[in-house]
């Protein structure tokens, strides 16, 4: 798949292993109240609602708090939380762009420049690092039967691209059919694993050895920020 980083298969992994998984948690939650807040609280209508209590069944998030968090964006608490996107580069040079979700804009604007700049990086202006990514759906399907034969169907159920994972086959989307080409993709008869927007490096960023767990522990550092979300980087894992 080019140009696409295998951060999110190593940041996947380790979330599954985190003996901190309350901050997952907590995380999911406050994602979930956010996505509530700005479409309603059906996950039958409010289709990034869905995409994110999914991730969060994914990841084995108790049913009552999924319910919590959808009862806060629906009026009971909640309403001091924001989405917002930060740009820059790490170590190497390596572009970085990171989601948050947080009650304080300046706080978490402070705590993640002063990684950036401990780091040797900089964080950067709105769009000074997301021309070299795209913005795309990914849908994880579980494998079944003849790998080849099941990638060539869902290249003609509306994939851009497909490649095997650990976890199963990932798809590739345009964000605007991801939501269309999730349901064909069930109704042939393929259990959908996972189902998110993302971010994909056009091109992948190649470090040397000491550079490259440089730039690694600055992104682990990055992504155990209590309000970071999703974390996406043009290195080459």
């Amino acid at each position: 798949m080019s140009g696409h980083s295998k951060w999110s298969t190593i940041k996947h992994k380790k979330a599954m292993l985190d003996s901190r998984r309350g901050q997952l948690f907590t995380k999911l939650a406050r994602a979930i109240t956010v996505a509530v807040r700005e479409g309603g609280g059906d996950v039958g209508t409010n289709f990034k609602l869905r995409l994110i209590v999914d991730k969060a069944r994914q990841f084995n998030v108790p049913k009552k708090n999924i319910e919590r968090a959808i009862e806060r964006g629906t009026g009971q608490g909640g309403e001091g939380l924001l989405e917002a996107l930060y740009e820059g580069f790490g170590p190497g040079r390596i572009a970085v762009m990171v989601e948050v979700v947080t009650d304080n804009k300046n706080r978490t604007a402070a705590e993640i420049k002063k990684v950036f700049e401990r780091s040797g990086g900089s964080l950067g202006q709105p769009g000074s690092v997301g021309f070299l990514f795209d913005k795309k759906g990914k849908i994880l399907v579980e494998r079944v039967g003849d790998k080849e034969e099941q990638m060539l169907k869902l290249i003609d159920l509306g994939a851009e691209d497909v490649e095997t994972e650990e976890e199963g086959i990932e798809m590739l989307v345009e964000p605007s059919k991801l939501s269309a080409v999730r349901v064909a993709v069930e109704a042939a008869g393929f259990k959908v694993k996972a189902a998110e927007l993302i971010y994909v490096a056009k091109d992948l960023l190649k470090l040397a050895k000491e550079q490259k767990a440089k730039a690694i522990k600055f992104l682990e550092i990055i992504d155990d920020l209590d309000d970071v979300q999703n974390l996406y980087t043009n290195l080459d894992v």
